[in-house]
């Protein structure tokens, strides 16, 4: 859904230790990553070739420090469901991204329904041994969406995505969850007012 990055300004909004920063910057792209918890962002600063990206220490569910339409892609990948307020998240990720065709935004979510099942994200440090779940907001599929066009959002794609048994090789806790919908993934674009065309 992203796409050929080379020579693409992204804006990695949520990016924790920087995976996907990090392989967008090694397919060419120019990329500004952020994130609230500094020792995420200490972790992501070390890692190879993180010195082609700005990694910019903040919180989210403020407004964004990046210029209206400045990127070409906008991730925030795991993070929404974190959010309380949607609304004025996606009007955020609209508000830097450069309008359709060329800009795109990507937002992608644990799926609703692993939050029935108890399912949370939680996070363990290996250097201190010690363990953090941030709190999950149960946002339905439909808060997500209303959400995106009250931004002014055009969407373009909706998925959700199940764990099967391929999966379930790869990471054993997995199994549990085989048939259930993991992830949910959405693109959208910012519209072109009919005054700017």
């Amino acid at each position: 859904m992203i796409g050929d990055v080379g020579g693409l300004d992204v804006a990695d909004v949520g990016c924790g230790t920087g995976r996907h920063a990090l392989a967008l910057s090694t397919a060419g792209a120019r990329v500004t990553a952020l994130d609230f918890s500094r020792r995420m962002l200490e972790v992501a600063r070390v890692k190879p070739g993180a010195e082609r990206v700005r990694f910019l220490l903040h919180d989210v569910t403020r407004p964004l420090p990046l210029g209206d339409g400045a990127f070409d892609r906008v991730l925030c990948c795991l993070v929404a469901e974190h959010i309380a307020d949607l609304g004025a998240l996606f009007r955020e990720l609209g508000r830097v991204c450069r309008p359709a065709p060329r800009g795109a935004i990507i937002v992608s979510a644990m799926h609703p329904a692993l939050m029935l099942r108890g399912v949370q994200a939680r996070f363990h440090d290996p250097r201190t041994g010690t363990r953090a779940q941030l709190a999950s907001l149960p946002h339905r599929i439909s808060d997500y969406v209303s959400a995106a066009l009250r931004a002014g959002l055009a969407i373009e794609h909706l998925g959700e995505h199940n764990a099967n048994e391929s999966l379930a090789a790869n990471h054993p806790r997995a199994a549990k969850y085989v048939g259930w919908p993991m992830l949910f993934l959405m693109k959208a674009a910012r519209r072109v007012s009919r005054a700017t065309r």
